[in-house]
C-alpha cells in the first residue's frame, strides 16, 4: 500500500514526508529516503502541552500549540523551534464514489440522506440480520421491522406509525449506516 507523501516545509526548507499508521500508538515516517518508527506512548497528540514522541526508541519531548494546513505553525522538539508549513498530499487515495442506483421510483428525485415522510432510518451503523416484513404488508406501531446487528448486539428496529409497508429498501446481510432509509411506511 502506497503511503500518503506530503510537502513539509520545515523553516523554509521543503521536505518529502511520508506517513503511515502501524499501530494504535505507531506510526512509520518516511522523510527524504530514510525510514523511522515512531510511537506516541500517550497515545495522542496534545495541543498547547507538552507531549513525548519516541522516535527509533529514543524519546522526545514535543510541544505545538496547532497544526494547521491554512498556516504555518511552530513545532518545539526538546529545545529546538521549527516553523512548519503542510501542503497537500501529493498524492491522494483514489476513492471512486459511485452513485447507487434508487430501486424505489419515488425516492429518484430525492438527495441522499433525504428523508422522505414516513421513512424508517437506521439508528445506527450496522448489518441487517433479518427482514420480518414484506412490502405491502401491514404494521402496527413498535411492530418489529427487522434485526439490525451493530458491535455485536441484535437491535429491533420497529415501526414508529401504523401503516402499510409501502417500500422495502434493504435486504438481508446489507450493511447500513446511520441515517440510511431502510423501509417507508405508508
Amino acid at each position: 500500500m502506497k503511503m500518503p507523501t506530503y510537502e513539509v516545509f520545515i523553516n523554509g526548507k521543503p521536505i518529502i514526508v511520508e506517513i503511515a499508521k502501524t499501530g494504535e500508538k505507531t506510526f512509520t515516517a518516511k522523510l527524504e529516503e530514510k525510514t523511522f518508527n515512531a510511537e506516541f506512548p500517550e497515545g495522542k497528540v496534545k495541543f498547547g502541552k507538552s507531549f513525548q514522541l519516541k522516535v527509533n526508541d529514543k524519546a522526545y519531548a514535543v510541544a505545538l500549540d496547532e497544526v494547521s494546513r491554512a498556516k504555518p505553525f511552530t513545532v518545539k522538539v526538546e529545545e529546538a523551534s521549527f516553523k512548519v508549513e503542510l501542503k497537500a498530499p501529493a498524492w491522494k487515495p483514489v476513492l471512486t464514489v459511485m452513485e447507487q442506483p434508487r430501486l424505489v421510483p419515488a425516492l429518484k428525485g430525492a438527495k441522499p440522506k433525504q428523508i422522505i415522510s414516513g421513512t424508517v432510518t437506521a439508528p445506527m451503523t450496522g448489518k441487517i440480520l433479518v427482514i420480518k416484513v414484506k412490502r405491502g404488508e401491514q404494521v402496527k406501531t413498535g411492530q418489529v421491522l427487522c434485526i439490525l446487528e451493530a458491535m455485536k448486539m441484535e437491535n429491533e428496529i420497529t415501526a414508529p406509525t401504523a401503516g402499510t409497508i409501502r417500500e422495502v429498501l434493504v435486504s438481508e446481510g446489507a450493511s447500513v449506516n446511520e441515517g440510511d432509509p431502510l423501509f417507508v411506511i405508508a
